[in-house]
């Protein structure tokens, strides 16, 4: 084995994707016209008009929940990109910590936020505005109002990391030039943010496709999406191939979105990367395409004269501060909506009540004390942490040598293999779970602890290999190429140098591929069998028959487990910086 070109450390990585992922999303294809029924199976989904309408209606919510994360998460973003010190550190964590806090348990908190006795019913009775409680819940506002706080974080922090890439003497020099802060704000940051703000459209767009858990608990039969019908048909996965059409429509669906993306941002949006500028070509080689662009250039400069200059002119003479206090509103109204979902949670698992009511009618200790001596809920947690900790191990392991066989080899060809990688990222969650269900009943891995482990690390190995490898990048090579100056080994340098200056990023890889699964529900429904339960399995038995305040308690553990390593994290980071 050759250390000094490290290319080789990806193999592990990709024989493990290739029988857990590419083969069970192969063998689903297979399935889908497999027999004397061909393609009749995808024609139904087309003819039928249950499954078409269901399509067009999740790209309805896809769009709206992707204009309503890039309306309130811009400006939050740019809050959080203005902020300085501790101020700055505490908004980040305010977005941070609901991201990684389990879409189930989220959409329990909106479920108690918009019921018939909840919180804004009630507050809104208090203060006069309506005589009676407001259907709030079971439409399609509340789809919308839950989905998009999901995936609000999400928009944030990709914008946000577009902003980070500013140089801010662009922006002293327009302002030192004579231009107002809002011209400022659309001549030079905007432009500069708009591929960040359009690929966090994409992956917000992307990602509300294959949801299901929030619009079967908070929508209304005129709210199905298209992924609920695979979920829903689960139990009649011998009925043929309709149900692996079914998920094969949704896969090419998503295929395509990126595909379409892909061609103006770069695969590198999927990761949060950013695309290379091209480099710019002699006319005399670029022929028809050089007449196009200047054709569209002159279109651009002429809609400019007629549109742009004046409509700048009119924003010049708004008042900065309203364009502040508009700005600053719709991020208050993003941060409420991120925080009092956990707020309202913690409150309730307080509560004396059998039952989900805000505020308590009285408060105790009774739910945890239930949570924690019911053997059945203790059996979940242990199967949940054994799974998790097996899926950690395989997911830093593996996406920990990819990293570096990306990241320190001269391997060709880099950003297709990183879309490899990474791509299980925006495979709906209902896809993989349902190609995996066959190739796990054929290996016996059903039902057990490594094979939920085995899936559920499918998701982790990309989140341990992006931040693994910024990590890496970080890296100075320097004192890599002094260690082996003076005489240490490849294995050496890695382990007593490379691996110090990473640790506080493989210790977070580890902590978010721990999350990662710790809170999957939708792998878990198709892979745990009769004969293991999971702690999100038995949340999801709870949230839809006894409405218990139980998932409240485990809410708050939740937020107390991402808190600590939050604040671990941090700790490790800033002794690092330190040193």
């Amino acid at each position: 084995m050759n250390l000094r070109n490290p290319a080789w450390l990806l193999a592990p990585a990709l024989l493990f994707f290739a029988f857990f992922y590419v083969l069970p999303l192969l063998d689903l294809l297979q399935l889908s016209v497999a027999g004397d029924a061909g393609l009749s199976f995808y024609a139904r989904v087309f003819e039928v008009p249950l499954y078409w309408e269901s399509l067009v209606r999740t790209f309805g919510i896809a769009a709206a929940v992707a204009a309503l994360c890039a309306l309130f998460g811009y400006p939050t973003a740019l809050l959080i990109h203005r902020a300085r010190g501790t101020w700055k550190l505490v908004l980040t964590a305010a977005v941070v910590l609901p991201y990684f806090i389990s879409v189930l348990i989220r959409t329990y908190s909106w479920m108690v936020l918009l019921g018939r006795n909840g919180p804004i019913n009630k507050l809104l009775l208090a203060i006069g505005v309506v005589d009676a409680p407001l259907p709030l819940i079971f439409n399609r506002a509340s789809v919308l109002i839950s989905i998009s706080a999901v995936l609000l974080p999400l928009m944030v922090l990709t914008v946000g990391g577009s902003l980070a890439r500013i140089d801010p003497l662009v922006q002293r020099a327009a302002t030192a030039s004579g231009a107002g802060p809002l011209a400022v704000f659309w001549r030079v940051l905007f432009p500069q943010t708009l591929p960040g703000l359009l690929a966090g459209v994409l992956l917000v767009f992307i990602s509300a496709l294959g949801f299901f858990i929030t619009p079967s608990l908070l929508g209304g039969p005129a709210d199905q999406m298209f992924a609920m019908h695979i979920t829903q048909q689960a139990d009649f996965l011998a009925s043929g191939g309709f149900l692996q059409s079914l998920a094969a429509v949704l896969l090419a669906v998503t295929l395509l979105v990126v595909a379409v993306a892909a061609r103006f941002l770069g695969l590198e949006f999927i990761w949060g990367g950013q695309r290379a500028g091209k480099p710019v070509r002699d006319v005399a080689h670029s022929g028809s395409a050089s007449w196009r662009h200047a054709v569209f250039g002159r279109v651009l400069d002429r809609m400019a004269d007629a549109f742009g200059w004046p409509l700048l002119r009119a924003l010049g003479a708004v008042p900065a501060w309203l364009g502040r206090l508009v700005s600053g509103a719709l991020a208050a109204v993003a941060f409420l909506t991120l925080l009092l979902p956990i707020a309202i949670a913690a409150l309730i698992s307080f509560s004396d009540s059998a039952y989900m009511r805000f505020p308590p009618p009285a408060y105790s200790l009774r739910w945890y004390e239930k949570f924690l001596s019911d053997p059945v809920w203790m059996s979940s947690l242990g199967t949940s942490v054994a799974v998790g900790l097996l899926a950690t191990a395989i997911s830093v392991v593996l996406g920990t040598a990819a990293a570096f066989g990306l990241v320190r080899s001269s391997l060709r060809g880099k950003t297709a293999w990183m879309t490899f990688l990474v791509s299980p990222l925006i495979v709906p969650g209902v896809v993989l779970g349902l190609s995996l269900y066959s190739l796990f009943l054929r290996a016996g891995l059903a039902g057990s602890v490594p094979g939920l482990a085995a899936a559920h690390a499918i998701g982790g190995i990309p989140l341990v290999l992006v931040i693994v490898a910024a990590s890496l990048q970080a890296v100075d090579m320097r004192q890599e190429q002094a260690a082996a100056v003076h005489g240490a080994s490849p294995l050496r340098v890695f382990w007593f140098v490379t691996l110090p200056a990473i640790r506080p990023g493989v210790l977070a890889a580890s902590f978010f591929a721990f999350l990662h699964s710790f809170d999957d529900l939708v792998l878990s429904m198709f892979l745990s069998g009769a004969r293991m339960t999971t702690l999100p399995l038995r949340l999801w038995g709870n949230v839809n028959y006894k409405l218990d305040p139980v998932p409240a308690v485990v809410a708050t553990f939740e937020v107390a487990l991402i808190v600590a390593g939050l604040f671990f994290a941090r700790s490790a980071w800033a002794a690092r910086q330190r040193r």
